[in-house]
């Protein structure tokens, strides 16, 4: 009897007082729970902000030695000479506006005006002088700094780029064979080399590309006799209009130069180099089988609707040839030996110790760049083994042009980062036009991958202009003088004799 009453009285005291037992059961499973939670919202926090942390656009590396108090330039002119690298450091530009929503001179195609002397008309969305606040100039123009003052601030820092003319003429006779008549004639550049007046012709179109190039693209008369009275002038022009001229064969040395100018932080001037041409052909010469010769034979362009493809060019110089080269190219030659030497002054007085130190720094800042950005170590690939098809390089001339490939599983701010590094120029004025002008980017369908694509008239292939721009002949005649265009709005343009004068207007 005494046993039956303390069970019954411990039943109640586990049972009424403390709670059944499925109640510690549900409350220990309940604690457990919530520990576990607990302990994987850790884990997946930390996940989550591990890739940001480990950005490689964010490291200290990025921003390079220390440049002091100086604030960053942000109107900038940049004069694109042609083969002179000029496309990698207009990468580097647009990079540095798009990142900081700075407003371009864009063109109303893809050149300004080239090769007729600049007017600042040719600028997509120019009203007037300093009537829009433009940051950054740099799409190929023959220089005429009149004009380009109306579209530039008064404290815009200019700059440009040369080449030895040698390496110049052979980079632009691989490009522009089948585009200068003078080229086109010579078996190879060693034969045009060798009697230069036989080829060459100053009155055919497009054969500037193959005299004093760079002069030309200076806005002086690359056809004049050569005379050092006429060449120091020419020196005196480009170094009272220029603060600085870098050097193509000295690229690294010139960008350290560049950024202490700039102000710029480091990696706005790291690079991987675009519009290389291939040093060595493939089985497959010629541009037949590249996207522009298919896409231009689906047009129908040449022969019977296809392009034929051609042996490439002979680039192969003897030390006698290229000395002609250099006489051929007098100007050329004057204006590259005159900077090349001020370049060496600029770096004396800037220390070169100091300058090996920080092209160092450069270089391995771009190999690791290029370990996280790019595939096949880094490697340039030529453009029918892109997978993307946005990011494959223009094809122009017999050469085939070389780019790049994303690394695969990029967090988004690391791929946006290295898709701006390997962008090509076409491709990437093309974003910044749509972004500048949206409502002219909504009017027009867009161009997708290779199509739409026409000859331009230089005989290189284009897609056409995608902004608002229409041109036509006043009074109906094919021979007739006036030439009437119409802006990305809608505001008219008359064109009287190659001076462009702005009316308002609207399109009917």
């Amino acid at each position: 009897m005494l046993f039956r009453r303390r069970a019954r009285m411990l039943r109640w005291l586990v049972c009424g007082r403390v709670g059944p037992v499925w109640m510690w059961k549900a409350l220990l499973l309940f604690v457990a729970i919530a520990f576990a939670g607990q302990l994987l919202g850790v884990i997946f926090n930390k996940s989550s902000v591990q890739p940001a942390a480990r950005s490689i656009f964010s490291s200290p590396d990025a921003q390079g030695p220390s440049l002091g108090s100086c604030q960053p330039h942000t109107h900038i002119m940049f004069l694109k000479t042609h083969k002179t690298a000029s496309s990698t450091v207009l990468n580097m530009l647009y990079r540095f506006g798009e990142e900081r929503d700075l407003r371009f001179a864009l063109p109303l195609g893809y050149q300004l005006g080239y090769p007729l002397p600049f007017n600042a008309h040719r600028v997509k969305g120019y009203r007037g002088p300093r009537a829009v606040e433009f940051h950054i100039m740099g799409n190929h123009m023959r220089f005429n700094k009149p004009e380009v003052e109306k579209v530039m601030p008064a404290d815009t820092f200019y700059f440009s780029i040369i080449r030895d003319p040698v390496a110049l003429a052979e980079s632009s006779f691989a490009y522009y064979k089948e585009v200068a008549p003078a080229f086109r004639k010579a078996k190879g550049l060693g034969d045009f080399a060798d009697d230069p007046k036989k080829y060459y012709d100053p009155r055919l179109r497009n054969n500037h590309y193959a005299r004093n190039l760079l002069w030309f693209d200076f806005g002086m008369d690359h056809n004049a006799n050569f005379s050092v009275a006429l060449a120091q002038r020419g020196k005196a022009m480009v170094r009272r209009a220029f603060k600085l001229v870098l050097v193509s064969e000295y690229f690294d040395q010139s960008m350290i130069l560049l950024r202490h100018a700039l102000c710029w932080p480091l990696d706005a001037v790291v690079s991987f180099s675009l519009n290389a041409r291939q040093q060595k052909p493939s089985s497959a010469g010629g541009i037949g089988g590249s996207w522009v010769g298919k896409a231009a034979a689906a047009a129908g362009v040449g022969g019977r609707g296809r392009l034929q493809a051609k042996p490439l060019p002979n680039l192969s110089l003897t030390e006698d040839q290229r000395e002609k080269l250099r006489q051929w190219n007098a100007l050329d030659w004057y204006l590259y030996k005159a900077f090349n030497q001020t370049f060496w002054e600029e770096i004396e007085k800037f220390g070169r110790a100091q300058m090996e130190q920080e092209v160092a720094l450069l270089r391995m800042r771009r190999d690791d760049l290029a370990r996280v950005c790019l595939r096949d170590g880094g490697k340039p690939v030529e453009a029918q083994r892109i997978r993307d098809r946005n990011i494959r390089p223009f094809q122009s001339g017999l050469v085939k042009i070389l780019g790049y490939e994303l690394q695969p599983g990029l967090d988004n701010a690391t791929r946006t980062a290295c898709l701006r590094m390997i962008r090509p120029e076409i491709q990437y004025k093309d974003v910044l036009d749509a972004k500048q002008f949206p409502r002219a980017a909504l009017a027009v369908p867009p161009q997708a991958g290779q199509q739409g694509l026409m000859m331009a008239a230089g005989g290189s292939f284009l897609r056409p202009d995608t902004s608002r721009t229409a041109a036509r002949q006043v009074g109906g005649e094919a021979g007739g003088r006036t030439v009437e265009e119409r802006d990305w709005d809608g505001s008219r343009l008359k064109k009287n004799n190659q001076t462009v004068v702005e009316e308002k207007g609207r399109l009917r």
